[in-house]
Parts: C-alpha cells; sequence; structure tokens
C-alpha cells in the first residue's frame, strides 16, 4: 500500500514510517522542513504544511495515488485555561484539528469515486480524558475525535475507513508550544502536576514510538479494525477506569492515584 504521514519528522510520524516500510508498504513522509525527514525510512520524502491547504495539494498531487494517510502532524500546548492566549489556541486548533480535515477534504472525493481508502488520525488518551493543565491540548484532540466519529458514520458508506488511534505517554515526547504558566496562583498545581508523566507510565518510563506505529500499521492492514485503538498500558488503564466510573469516582480515583489535593 502507498501510505502518506504527516508530521513524519520524529516520534510517532517517523517510527511510524519505518514500520510500513519494513512491512513492504510505500511511505510518502511529508513535514513543513523536508530536510528534517532525511534520516526517515521513506520511498518519498515532501514538504507538506497541514495548515496550507495549497501546500497540501501541492504534496498530494506530487505524491500520485494513495491508499492511506496517517494524520499524525500536531503540536501540544499546556497551561491553565483561565488566561490561556486565545491565539495560541487558535493555532492549536488549526494543526491538530483542521490540519487533518483538510487533508480528508483533498482525498476523499478521488477515494469515494475509486470506493476505497483508510484515514488514521492519530488522537491521544487526552482526546477522551481531559486533565488539568493540558486542556488547550485536549480540546483539539477532544475534537479530532468528534470529526473522526462523523467521518466514520459518513464515509465508511463509498468503502473509506477511519481509525482513531490514541496513544498514552510515549517517548520522546510531541513538539511542544512554549509552556504557558499562567498566574502565579497555579504555581502549586503544575508542582503537584509534574510528576503525573512518571507516575502513569510506571518505573519502565514510556514506551517508544514504535508501539504506536505498529498499532497505526495494523490499522491500515487490517479491515477488521475497531473505529478506535487505545495504544499503551495508561491509554487502556484510563480508559477502562473512565467508562466504568461515574465522574465524580473517576476525579475521586485520579487524584488518589496522582495524589492530586488541588
Amino acid at each position: 500500500m502507498r501510505v502518506l504521514i504527516t508530521g513524519a519528522a520524529r516520534a510517532i510520524g517517523a517510527a511510524t514510517a519505518a514500520v510500513l516500510t519494513a512491512r513492504g508498504h510505500e511511505v510518502v513522509a511529508t513535514a513543513r522542513d523536508v530536510g528534517l525527514l532525511a534520516s526517515v525510512e521513506a520511498s518519498q520524502r515532501l514538504v507538506l504544511d497541514v495548515g496550507d491547504s495549497g501546500s497540501i495539494r501541492a504534496a498530494l498531487d506530487r505524491a500520485g495515488e494513495l491508499d492511506a494517510v496517517v494524520n499524525n502532524a500536531a503540536l501540544n500546548g499546556r497551561g491553565p485555561l483561565e488566561d490561556f492566549p486565545i491565539d495560541r489556541l487558535v493555532d492549536l486548533f488549526d494543526t491538530n484539528c483542521l490540519g487533518p480535515l483538510r487533508v480528508v477534504q483533498a482525498v476523499a472525493p478521488a477515494w469515494r469515486a475509486r470506493g476505497s481508502g483508510v484515514i488514521v488520525n492519530v488522537s491521544s488518551v487526552q482526546g477522551r480524558v481531559a486533565t488539568p493543565l493540558e486542556g488547550p491540548y485536549s480540546a483539539t484532540k477532544h475534537a479530532l475525535e468528534a470529526l473522526s466519529e462523523t467521518m466514520h458514520y459518513e464515509l465508511s458508506h463509498f468503502g473509506i475507513r477511519t481509525v482513531i488511534v490514541e496513544p498514552g505517554y510515549t517517548a520522546p515526547a510531541m513538539k511542544s508550544l512554549p509552556q504557558h504558566p499562567g498566574p502565579v496562583a497555579y504555581a502549586e498545581l503544575w508542582d503537584q502536576w509534574a510528576g503525573v508523566d512518571a507516575t502513569l507510565s510506571g518505573p519502565g518510563g514510556r514506551p517508544g514510538p514504535e508501539v504506536v506505529g505498529a498499532a497505526i500499521a495494523d490499522a491500515i492492514e487490517d479491515p477488521s479494525t475497531p473505529l478506535r485503538v487505545p495504544v499503551g498500558e495508561d491509554a487502556q488503564l484510563v480508559f477502562a477506569a473512565r467508562q466504568q466510573l461515574t465522574d465524580a469516582e473517576f476525579e475521586a480515583a485520579m487524584r488518589a492515584t496522582l495524589g492530586l489535593t488541588w
């Protein structure tokens, strides 16, 4: 299969390119800076800015016919919502939510006419469970999951599959905008939240991105893949708890597990 990956320069994107290439697929690796793709395993490397429809169209013209796209390009943003800059939030939504939609809108007409295609949208555990200080990023991933679920209902009729991959904490961490500390009143919350990564990842630390890459490759290859694919023990644990508990019970469990007194 011929698969285009956005945000392929590092971490999950680069790992996905490596897994797909090893399995014999043709990978079109893309990033805003093609120079960053030099070491990525791919059959073609192209400039693609998910915030620019013209850039997307130019990349797709050069890529040729595709069987699947992996919408991985994303930015992280952290800070209390009380005074989080709206312009930065708009940038996050533009990359993390509207970027994937732009790519899908560019490929969907031809795939609909052909009767096949696979869309893999890389979300996060934060796409279903929001947490303190991660609200800006979480909001974009919640929105991406909503769009993806609608894509599933609308496009599956035409033979186009949509899969949402939901990784937990992985290493290396994704590219992030500068952290927004907010008012000094939130300093204690920052201190308490600083140990969350270690608590959820356990003594072995974050798993590598190749785990997510394998899940993405499996989703592309297997037509029976469900709409949502959690990846990582932490994601599985959080989702299981969230499904079984009420809002108040889940909050209490989260506070107890993480030692959060805020």
